[in-house]
């Protein structure tokens, strides 16, 4: 009996789950983030960045997409900084940086590979003990599927190699 009743909250939770990710495979990457609220600060960084019609696109795009915590781990006034009209360059360089052309799942990764992104720049994959980083964002969910790509959420805002240049010169 009391087997039965696992049995039928796990059936439940895996129903409920199957259909949150079918709802969210029906929404694009933008519409997934702003039903989301802890991207809201990615959200407002997209749209300062001017790239929401971009990733309305068809795609597929690959998103690592950092929380609002991780944007609260930056030094004190970047985040502030890169949302000002004047540093749109900068902004849309690390926005860029979060995003692989492609559909890639984590059972596409594999430890130690890089993958170009659309800044340009490559970002490195490290595989521990089952724990993926992006660089040094931990993956902390994976494969979200949306109509136009796959989001894959992490604990640290990446920075390409010009930004994290241009923030030590600063310091």
């Amino acid at each position: 009996m009391k087997l039965s009743k696992i049995t039928a909250g796990l059936f439940a939770l895996l129903l409920a789950f199957s259909l949150s990710n079918t709802q969210a495979q029906n929404k694009d990457i933008v519409e997934l983030a702003v039903g989301t609220e802890s991207l809201s600060t990615l959200v407002a960084a997209v749209q300062a960045g001017g790239l929401v019609e971009t990733l309305q696109g068809d795609g597929p795009f690959t998103v690592f997409a950092p929380t609002n915590e991780a944007f609260a781990k930056l030094p004190e006034g970047v985040v502030e900084n890169l949302l000002k009209p004047e540093n749109k360059d900068a902004l849309v360089a690390v926005l860029t940086y979060h995003v692989v052309p492609g559909k890639v799942k984590s059972t596409d990764l594999s430890d130690g590979m890089t993958a170009k992104t659309v800044e340009g720049s490559k970002i490195t994959v490290d595989i521990n003990y089952g724990k993926v980083m992006i660089d040094n964002a931990n993956v902390t969910a994976a494969n979200i599927m949306a109509s136009n790509g796959v989001v894959h959420v992490i604990d640290t805002v990446i920075l390409p190699p010009s930004i994290k240049k241009a923030l030590a010169s600063a310091n």
